[in-house]
């Protein structure tokens, strides 16, 4: 039988007025010890000098936003230690220029893609920006159509046996599978004629599976496989238990929504990219030209979507969707 995606928020403004505030107070503390009223001046935004450089606060707090979990009381902790890296990393950068390693072909290369790579990803989410924000009606609706992640939800014990087999043996592999009392069976069979086997279990919640292969997988029974080719042979899935572990809109409606929303931004680059596809003049040359992709292909490759399952036509279960999941829970 063949069967067979959380936001996070960063407290930057409560960090920004931190650092303003720690440079504010040091300042007046210097002025009093002077002796002198002057008129207030704003607090610089220096945190140090290194030569001929400077390394900002705003340089701090840029780095500290892309820290996960980093706790208000933590900030000021956080930005001395970050700063000492940032110091090291501005003599090393001066350093390099002094010796013109940022000249170095290989270094230039690097910097260019890294350019575009951010550049790329701004235009990506200042597009994504544009997707509408779901309804609640729209969240009720998604979580109707799809019970097996919600009404019906259910925690899957899986054991997944990959088996190393060229391509005109999987039909045998298939058939032993079907033919075989039990999985244990099965595996003795294969390790008997020769194919190099090796099994893993795993627990996974419906929403940590692929959305493609949901449904099907909810539908196996206790006890039953699913043959998945792969690219050393195959994968056999199976459904060791399964304990229904519903969930209520109440529940399940901030799920939805974060996830309706990076789909419909997802969706809005794609159409975005698409037309500016069908806008532009694009001529492949030298070796490229030789198999260049048609106009259909073209758009398909241009679509930023995730990875989806071995097989998503047949919802196909492998051992990478498995490890990954949806990406949300």
């Amino acid at each position: 039988m063949t069967t067979l995606r959380r936001p996070v928020f960063r407290n930057r403004t409560l960090r920004s007025r931190l650092f303003t505030a720690t440079a504010l107070a040091a300042a007046l503390a210097v002025m009093a010890g002077c002796g002198e009223r002057k008129a207030e001046k704003p607090a610089s935004q220096t945190a140090a000098k290194v030569n001929k450089d400077e390394i900002t606060v705003h340089q701090i707090n840029h780095v500290l936003q892309a820290q996960r979990g980093l706790k208000p009381e933590q900030a000021e902790a956080a930005g001395r230690q970050m700063l000492e890296r940032l110091i090291d990393q501005q003599l090393a950068l001066q350093k390099a220029e002094e010796l013109k390693i940022d000249r170095d072909p290989r270094v230039v290369q690097q910097l260019e893609a890294a350019r575009r790579e951010v550049i790329a990803r701004a235009y990506a989410e200042r597009v994504g920006e544009s997707a509408a924000k779901p309804t609640p009606e729209d969240v009720r609706q998604y979580f109707d159509t799809h019970p097996a992640l919600f009404k019906e939800r259910k925690v899957y014990t899986l054991q997944e046996i990959a088996i190393q087999a060229p391509a005109d043996k999987l039909e045998s592999v298939g058939a032993r599978l079907q033919a075989a009392k039990s999985v244990g069976e099965f595996v003795e069979q294969l390790k008997a004629g020769g194919y190099k086997v090796s099994s893993s279990q795993v627990v996974r919640a419906a929403e940590q599976l692929p959305l493609a292969s949901i449904d099907q997988l909810a539908r196996m029974k206790d006890g039953e496989a699913a043959l998945v080719p792969s690219q050393t042979g195959a994968s056999v899935v199976v459904v060791a238990s399964a304990r229904p572990e519903p969930l209520t809109l109440e529940q399940a409606s901030p799920v939805i929504e974060a996830f309706l929303v990076n789909d419909r931004r997802r969706k809005a680059v794609e159409t975005d990219l698409k037309a500016l596809r069908a806008a532009a003049k694009i001529e492949y040359v030298g070796k490229f030209a030789e198999k260049a992709p048609a106009p259909a292909e073209r758009q398909a490759a241009a679509q930023v979507t995730p990875a989806a399952p071995a097989n998503p036509a047949a919802g196909a279960l492998s051992a990478a969707d498995i490890q990954k999941g949806m990406g949300f829970k």
